[in-house]
């Protein structure tokens, strides 16, 4: 691997979190009703998006939509059956019980993850048009509108619809 290359795949990673750091520290500017603050979050989160999707693209990372999602279903069977078991226990081991069940919700969440792109791998281009809600709490994806979630329990209200807003 060239030295460009590693850089793009260090430059892809620190966008990456740039990205979901300034939407963190949005919402916490919402939430102490400091809307303008989290709108200059937002946009330069939209900013790191572009950069980190860019990069990750020159790297030669995105292959057509198959391939994609084998790619796909990989990181998500090693999250869900590796990593976050081995989370799990850690975070037991050091009795920090509430992070042990977050990662378990997260756990299970990544199963269904790779069981949705499975679906899509089968026939992509028959994949049926549906909408997409994500669970706030947790994370489940759900085809369709969602009563109750679940993996964490949450009801109706802690669904969001997933838009094409990052086209």
């Amino acid at each position: 691997m060239s030295k460009t290359d590693k850089n793009l795949m260090e430059a892809f990673a620190g966008e990456s979190q740039a990205n979901r750091k300034y939407l963190a520290y949005a919402r916490e500017a919402d939430e102490e009703g400091m809307p303008q603050v989290a709108k200059l979050f937002r946009a330069a989160a939209a900013s790191e998006t572009i950069h980190a999707l860019t990069h990750f693209k020159n790297a030669g990372k995105v292959g057509k939509t198959t391939a994609n999602l084998e790619d796909a279903i990989a990181g998500e069977t090693h999250e869900f059956t590796k990593m976050y078991p081995e989370m799990i226990k850690d975070a037991e081991a050091e009795n920090q019980t509430a992070i042990a069940k977050y990662f378990g919700f997260v756990n299970k969440v990544e199963a269904v993850h790779a069981g949705l792109f499975k679906k899509a791998l089968a026939d992509p281009a028959a994949l049926p048009a549906t909408d997409y809600y994500v669970c706030k709490i947790c994370g489940y994806t759900h085809e369709g509108p969602c009563d109750k979630c679940p993996i964490c329990g949450a009801g109706t209200a802690m669904f969001m619809k997933v838009e094409d807003c990052c086209k």
